[in-house]
């Protein structure tokens, strides 16, 4: 199986104060990989470093066989790269549809699988809401809407960060099932997350960091009934 986004050795500051110590991961094609982690433990920070928001100080970092380390994120993006932080940033003063419009373009491979049309069928509630200026929306939905905007930039890889935190239930169970469908269909996909059971459905496999470093990887199937591991770096 072929790895479209690799990390290796990667570390990353804040000005004076490291904030990660030599990881690794990889993420391979058609995969959906979720990194856990308490609050803090660095995972928001290894997302804006593999997306090229933070730079990365030592490692190296590779995407679709090219060395990445040093490119910017605008470059990274264009390489098919797709970042979805965690406070959403959508625009707030244009409508849900000029906000997808606003990121159409066709993939880095040309592929445009990700149209408007499809965009309404995968999130029927966007749908309805199409008019509607996106700062109006609830946090639920402009989730709903990154995660769309993202899509339609027609990336090979999506990296998204705590898309589940601070929703309700019910929008929780949406970006769930989405994830999931998305995942079917063959998106790749790194999932960022303090929930390990939003992933258990989602992601085939998770890598858990803790201040900073690597401390485990395993499938999620047996990470349910590794309740050390759990306790140790998952529990709340």
């Amino acid at each position: 199986m072929t790895d479209l986004l690799r990390a290796e050795g990667v570390s990353a500051f804040y000005g004076a104060s490291q904030i990660l110590f030599d990881v690794d991961l990889a993420l391979a094609e058609k995969r959906t990989l979720a990194l856990l982690g308490r609050n803090g433990a660095g995972k928001s920070t290894t997302m804006k470093t593999l997306a090229g928001i933070m730079p990365a100080r030592g490692g190296r970092i590779f995407f679709a066989g090219r060395d990445i380390t040093r490119a910017p994120a605008h470059a990274r993006a264009r390489l098919g790269l797709a970042y979805v932080p965690e406070d959403r940033q959508v625009f707030p003063e244009h409508s849900v549809e000029d906000n997808l419009l606003i990121a159409a373009k066709n993939g880095p491979d040309g592929r445009r699988d990700w149209t408007l049309p499809r965009i309404w069928e995968t999130f029927p509630l966007l749908a309805k809401l199409r008019s509607r200026d996106a700062g109006r929306l609830s946090g639920g939905e402009q989730q709903l809407l990154v995660i769309a905007r993202a899509l339609m930039g027609n990336p090979l890889v999506l990296l998204l960060d705590e898309p589940s935190e601070g929703l309700a239930p019910i929008v929780v169970a949406t970006i769930s099932r989405v994830l999931r469908e998305l995942g079917a269909s063959g998106a790749t996909i790194l999932l960022a997350e303090q929930n390990m059971h939003f992933c258990l459905r989602i992601a085939e496999e998770a890598v858990v960091i803790d201040k900073g470093k690597v401390v485990h990887r395993q499938d999620t199937a047996g990470l349910v009934g590794n309740e050390d591991i759990r306790r140790r770096y998952l529990a709340m």
